[in-house]
């Protein structure tokens, strides 16, 4: 049973940062202060007995720490059920007593079974955001056995243009410094079930389905998840582990992330503005209306 040290991961260094900068407006110069979105590395521990194992260091904005490994390592398939992991929690530094380190998270995981990390490894060498070899990266999907998404549900497109706006009314740390990523958890209706922010795409993805898993809420095959900037193999991975239907995003989709949602059945919504938005795969799922010739 996954102690519950698990929920929120606060860390001492918030998610906003104070600053003075000089505003330069028609020839002249003052100053003001400013919030930042506070950016600083996270390493990943795996701890299993007396062998402790960093599987990975991302830079992130702290907060939701717990769900970020968690939704991590299951992106990755090193866990699949809140059942996999029995403890998540900050370093404890040996020489600073019970001071906290709180940019190390350990995870502790089951002692009955055996973990493969080796889809861990590309996350050593490469600092792509849309991952590897585009070849080897759907090969790897396929060998990890993720089914292709079945159908449904059956979204209107009224409910995928409010996305955008539902989104940033809900993005409490963009509005306050301007420099955050979000991804949010919508259900077929469109009502806003979950939303988390980070300066990557990518932790904030991991943020929101961590969060999924550890509430066993997975997977979530009746919702939508929405990102804002653009989707990549990467944030389609995630969601396809996650059972996730629909993705939508603001802006482009790369081209591995169009592969992996055409090979795996999910809806793939990009360039979502205003009224207007392209579909990319699984245009089954939308209820649009007629299409013209």
């Amino acid at each position: 049973m996954l102690e519950k040290a698990k929920a929120g991961g606060k860390s001492r260094r918030g998610s906003k940062t104070k600053t003075r900068v000089r505003v330069v407006e028609d020839g002249h110069a003052r100053v003001r202060p400013d919030t930042l979105a506070t950016e600083e590395p996270m390493e990943i521990r795996l701890v299993s007995g007396d062998v402790r194992q960093t599987v990975a260091v991302t830079m992130r904005t702290p907060g939701a720490d717990f769900e970020l490994a968690a939704g991590f390592l299951y992106g990755e398939g090193i866990v699949s059920s809140p059942e996999d992991i029995l403890k998540i929690s900050y370093c404890v530094s040996a020489d600073l007593g019970v001071e906290q380190q709180y940019n190390i998270v350990n995870v502790e995981l089951r002692g009955d079974r055996s973990y493969d990390l080796r889809s861990l490894e590309r996350h050593f060498y490469t600092t792509s955001a849309c991952g590897v070899c585009g070849k080897a990266s759907l090969d790897q999907l396929e060998l990890r056995g993720f089914p292709v998404i079945p159908p449904g549900p059956e979204v209107v497109a009224q409910t995928i243009y409010a996305l955008p706006n539902k989104l940033r009314e809900a993005q409490g740390l963009f509005e306050a410094t301007g420099g955050l990523h979000a991804a949010a958890l919508f259900d077929a209706s469109g009502e806003l079930v979950a939303l988390k922010e980070d300066v990557g795409r990518h932790n904030a993805t991991d943020k929101l389905i961590g969060w999924a898993l550890l509430e066993e809420r997975l997977p979530l095959s009746n919702h939508l998840i929405m990102v804002s900037g653009r989707s990549s193999f990467e944030i389609l991975q995630k969601c396809l582990a996650a059972g996730v239907p629909i993705v939508c995003a603001i802006s482009a989709p790369s081209s591995l992330a169009v592969d992996v949602a055409q090979q795996f059945g999910i809806t793939l919504v990009g360039f979502l503005r205003g009224n207007k938005f392209n579909v990319y795969s699984g245009f089954d799922r939308l209820l649009v209306g007629e299409e013209e010739s």
